[in-house]
């Protein structure tokens, strides 16, 4: 009788990213029955009901890093809340409604999102806002900096794309804090994909430009997303920058308490998501990378799609669900 897979010296047992996806799948099916419907804060509370309910069942002893918020401020999958039915000791980043507002509108690009790292190796930091930058594989080392001016970060990417800066687009939450921003960008003759919510998938779109149109992701939004989306980088390729933005004495307090002692460092991708990462992500509403939950008269389905970073492996799964009652 085979006896199960044990995972190497240093890395997450390879089953653990089938377990994440029906983690995933609980949360965007719970989500999706809200699409449309204008009710945010409905949504997001039964996507994570959902999401926690899938992850005690876990054989994990997880510990959640990014999630709802701290302590104080959410009753649950909170930071430092402990999840899972017991085993290997990890981290979790997670976000089980990335882009609330876009599911209520029923517009694109709304996913349930986790990640999953050894314990510490996930960044430990505040929910506060991150300014970053990122593109995806294909690029030399280093061809990104988030101290460089937006025209010099254009120029660099144009050069090694080999194309002029007028054929790069730049994806940008349309925010007014973007504006100048935004100006930038259009005064060096670079394109502008203005999106209302959702940096994750944003980010994840530089990734398969000839798909999405997206070259380059630029702004400034949640910590919490930039975790989840340098996890899913660590695994696709890509390059990635951040820095929390602690413009306050008690954010830079409470960071502090969480272990983040430089409030000026620029982190790369490597240092926000370090080991062997794993990530997955199901669609809620339609997008350019998965399709939303559909809800056929008989069944469920979903799409679904997990990463491992020491492997570069991603699997894609699209799943027809018979049995509706375990979704309830």
């Amino acid at each position: 009788m085979s006896t199960p897979s044990k995972p190497e010296s240093g890395h997450l047992d390879r089953m653990l990213t089938m377990e994440m996806a029906r983690v995933v799948e609980a949360a965007a099916v719970a989500a999706a029955r809200e699409r449309g419907k204008g009710d945010e804060k409905k949504a997001d509370q039964v996507a994570v009901d959902a999401m926690r309910s899938e992850l005690n069942n876990l054989p994990i002893s997880g510990r959640i890093v990014i999630g709802e918020g701290e302590r104080d401020e959410a009753p649950m999958l909170y930071i430092g809340e402990e999840v899972g039915r017991g085993g290997p000791e990890v981290d979790i980043a997670l976000d089980p409604l990335e882009g609330t507002t876009i599911c209520a509108k029923n517009q694109p690009n709304s996913l349930a999102v986790i990640a999953i790292a050894e314990r510490g190796k996930l960044l430990y930091a505040p929910d506060v806002y991150m300014n970053k930058i990122a593109i995806g594989p294909g690029y030399p080392a280093g061809t990104i900096d988030i101290d460089a001016s937006v025209t010099d970060n254009l120029n660099a990417i144009a050069k090694a794309k080999g194309v002029p800066v007028a054929e790069i687009s730049t994806c940008v939450m349309d925010r007014p804090r973007h504006a100048q921003l935004i100006e930038e960008i259009r005064g060096c003759g670079a394109a502008v994909r203005l999106i209302g919510d959702g940096d994750v998938a944003g980010i994840i779109h530089t990734t398969e430009p000839d798909e999405t149109g997206i070259d380059l992701y630029m702004g400034i939004g949640g910590a919490p997303e930039g975790v989840l989306a340098a996890a899913a980088l660590r695994c696709m390729g890509g390059q990635m920058q951040g820095r929390l933005i602690l413009d306050t004495d008690e954010k830079i307090a409470r960071a502090a308490r969480m272990g983040v002692n430089e409030p000026e460092k620029a982190y790369t991708m490597e240092e926000m998501a370090q080991g062997d990462v794993l990530f997955a992500a199901t669609g809620v509403t339609d997008g350019n990378m998965l399709k939303g939950v559909k809800f056929g008269r008989t069944y469920i389905e979903t799409d679904t799609v997990c990463m491992r970073s020491s492997t570069g492996t991603i699997r894609w799964i699209k799943a027809r669900h018979a049995v509706k009652e375990k979704f309830l």
